[in-house]
């Protein structure tokens, strides 16, 4: 499975703030909140739906990654949404592991795996 995707009881608001402790915890700063309902508003057009894309980074595993394959740039920083759907807030993200595949180095999984499985926790932790 390519996605990541929950369901919190907690609103927006208060789940991004939570992601964001959590994140920290696990290393990880949010480098960018970007807001794309109110963007989407601003050019004049109607989406209702509350959606935010927060860009995350642990600077040491980007340039872990980095040093060993350029490629791994296309895909970062990791993203993490948190939106509404159906009145139900979600977070998500892709899998770490499934966008390292596309670079084709066999050694990139086991940090993919690990960022994944921290990236995982601090949602987890945001329900």
């Amino acid at each position: 499975m390519f996605d990541y995707t929950v369901d919190t009881v907690s609103g927006m608001e208060e789940t991004i703030e939570k992601l964001k402790v959590n994140l920290m915890e696990e290393q990880f700063g949010v480098l960018w909140e970007f807001d794309i309902q109110a963007k989407l508003q601003e050019k004049g057009l109607e989406f209702n739906d509350p959606y935010k894309v927060l860009e995350v980074c642990n600077p040491q595993e980007a340039k872990r990654v980095l040093d060993r394959n350029k490629m791994v740039g296309y895909f970062l920083p990791c993203k993490i949404v948190v939106y509404n759907d159906n009145g139900k807030t979600k977070i998500g993200m892709p899998k770490p592991t499934s966008l390292i595949q596309y670079v084709n180095d066999e050694d990139l999984n086991g940090i993919a795996a690990d960022i994944e499985k921290r990236l995982i926790f601090a949602i987890d932790k945001s329900i």
